[in-house]
């Protein structure tokens, strides 16, 4: 066999889903193919273009595919390896070419005939059903970049979609590196050569172990005895923490993993394989985001004043995110990061105020607890506060500190811009701060109904998630939360019954159902609308033990928990989103007005595309309440009836 068709042979062989066809097949498949290179940077497709008919498979290289909108403004939207292919869409459907694909290296790839890959799939049908399979996930894939991308344009004006920009466009590449056993006074000279910060540390096979920074240098290095320096290595002095990314991970991932681990500087991967290294002044230097630097701000504000200027400038950075097209969990990942750590620094201060006025450190270990959006990780514009504290079980009573703390945390954060709670749900309020066992009383005295809104402050406490503190006074209030709503015969009925007499707002022939008078005429309410989806996933996770908060967690742990099929959690999980797209897009929009953000759209406003998906979100909303009578309420019914088992 010559060395070019065995090197096809063996990429058809290693490619799903030709590799499920048998050598045979290969082989004389691999004898018809050409092999063709393309210089790196250079264009194997362009969007709009008659395709050729052919579908390329990657020997070598890597490729990115790229979506043009109508500004013609590029969005990475996927990155190809060897054994992946591309051009399937138009091979397929004989039309266009609907994104482009661009080599980021050179490029080696097999092109097989758009005609030869027919006859491949009428000859053996279990390779044409994946590859249908496959072709179904891109254009899906593509369905969904296409319309967030016209949703955004509708509303902004930003010059490029930062946060899709993938780490490989902006990282540095073939970065410096040195081996562990590396002796510091090399090292020294190879930062000074080399001119560079820091140098990645790799062990025998250059897989990155560590980071050395100047930092580094200074503080572990120049502080010893000069004879003690001398012999040192690098493996002695690097920072073993490293944050290692993929090629293909984007912007807003970086972003994040500076905000949650506070590093400067982190290793970009292609599996394995060291191939650049990302820093804080690499993210800077891409767009004047100074945005960045608001996590640090926080970290060493020193007075409660200065939270309460920092807190502004994590609102402008939620426009930031929203401008640069950031999807819906990029959104609330990296707002909820920046609103924890607001918090947990307000109340760290007032620990120390605390202290300063004589009334000491805590007196036993406590617990601050988020609830509502916040506690669900899915609070974008500061809302109200929806908090409470839970301290531990002692001979002694410590109320009196824990309300005079709680009351100073509450009055700092609305200071910090977090409106106070217009039901008093809040820890300085008695009713939400107690001690452990206080909590386990309420719990259970909520659970069996003792109260005549039972049922309500079950809803409002069970989305809580630790923020500060001794979390495990958080996780024995679950425990006994689960304990007690196993045993409590027909709560999810009752918790699910009121969900599940509210319809979606559809008519029986597709329309929109909006409110008739009043200053929300013609509007529909989506905070109301997406609740559907909160309140019925909460009784979910309470049926299996889940203490995920966020809507999006808990939909991924019932999927996983075959409590739904996976096609079904992917169409309520594609709905949620879409009502919190449409929903802060348009809150933000009435905060620049100067208006009051209420949460309220009006969707005859809306693109022809984005009505088509609000109505898709209805259509599983609906689809979902009749899960959750299944599992819940007709269940219940028939267990509870004379004779029911």
């Amino acid at each position: 066999m010559e060395s070019m068709e065995a090197n096809t042979f063996e990429t058809l062989k290693a490619t799903v889903p030709f590799n499920i066809l048998d050598d045979r097949a290969l082989l004389e498949l691999s004898k018809t193919l050409e092999m063709k290179t393309y210089p790196k940077g250079s264009y194997v497709l362009r969007q709009g273009t008659l395709g050729q008919h052919v579908l390329y498979i990657i020997v070598q290289g890597m490729a990115e595919v790229i979506l043009l909108d109508d500004r013609n403004q590029e969005t990475i939207i996927g990155i190809r390896h060897p054994h992946d292919f591309f051009g399937i869409t138009s091979v397929l459907t004989h039309k266009p070419y609907v994104t482009s694909v661009r080599a980021m290296e050179d490029l080696t790839c097999v092109l097989l005939p758009g005609k030869t890959l027919e006859s491949l799939m009428v000859a053996h049908p279990l390779f044409s059903g994946q590859f249908m399979g496959i072709l179904s996930e891109r254009v899906h894939l593509l369905y969904k970049e296409v319309i967030t991308q016209k949703s955004y344009e509708a509303n902004t004006a930003t010059e490029s979609p930062l946060l899709r920009k993938r780490v490989s466009e902006i990282m540095t590449r073939s970065p410096v590196t040195c081996h562990y056993s590396t002796p510091v006074t090399e090292l020294a000279r190879i930062m000074r050569d080399r001119r560079v910060s820091s140098v990645v540390v790799v062990d025998d096979k250059g897989y990155p172990i560590g980071l050395v920074g100047e930092k580094d240098l200074v503080h572990k290095v120049l502080t010893r005895p000069f004879a003690q320096a001398e012999n040192l290595v690098a493996g002695f002095i690097m920072e073993e923490k490293v944050i290692k990314l993929r090629m293909e991970a984007f912007y807003n991932q970086a972003l994040l993993a500076v905000i949650k681990h506070q590093v400067k500087h982190m290793v970009i991967m292609d599996d394995d394989r060291l191939v650049g290294i990302l820093s804080l002044r690499d993210l800077l230097n891409t767009r004047s985001t100074g945005s960045l630097w608001v996590t640090d701000k926080i970290k060493t504000a020193d007075h409660l004043d200065d939270v309460v200027r920092i807190g502004q400038e994590v609102d402008d950075l939620l426009n930031v995110l929203v401008a640069e097209r950031a999807s819906v969990p990029e959104l609330f990942e990296i707002i909820t990061e920046m609103h924890d750590r607001l918090t947990c620094r307000v109340i760290e201060l007032c620990e120390l105020e605390m202290s300063e006025k004589g009334y000491g450190p805590p007196p036993v270990d406590y617990c601050w607890i988020n609830m509502g959006s916040a506690g669900r990780k899915e609070q974008t514009l500061r809302t109200d506060q929806d908090n409470a504290m839970i301290y531990a079980d002692d001979n002694l009573d410590h109320e009196d500190y824990f309300r005079v703390l709680a009351s100073r945390i509450v009055e700092e954060l609305i200071r910090a811009g977090f409106a106070p709670c217009n039901g008093d749900v809040m820890a300085s309020n008695t009713k939400w701060r107690h001690s452990l066992s206080e909590w386990k009383q309420t719990i259970s005295r909520w659970m069996n109904r003792e109260d005549e809104d039972s049922v309500r402050m079950l809803t409002i406490l069970l989305d809580f998630r630790p923020l500060y503190g001794s979390r495990y006074l958080s996780q024995a209030l679950w425990n006994h939360a689960f304990d007690t709503f196993q045993s409590s015969s027909g709560l999810a009925h009752y918790m699910t019954e009121d969900e599940l007499l509210r319809p979606v707002p559809l008519t029986m022939m597709g329309g929109f159902v909006t409110e008739k008078k009043g200053i929300h005429k013609n509007e529909i309410n989506l905070k109301i609308v997406s609740r559907h989806i909160v309140n019925c996933f909460r009784v979910f996770a309470l049926m299996k033990r889940v203490t995920e908060t966020s809507t999006l967690a808990r939909i991924s742990r019932i999927v996983h928990e075959e409590v739904i099929s996976r096609k079904e959690g992917d169409m309520i999980q594609e709905a949620f989103e879409t009502l919190m797209m449409l929903q802060i897009r348009e809150n933000l929009n009435k905060v620049k007005q100067g208006r009051e953000a209420d949460n309220h759209i009006n969707p005859y406003r809306l693109k022809k595309t984005e009505q088509l998906l609000l109505k898709g979100a209805f259509s599983a909303i609906a689809q979902l309440q009749k899960i959750t009578k299944e599992h819940f309420t007709d269940y219940t019914r028939r267990v509870l009836a004379p004779g029911g088992v």
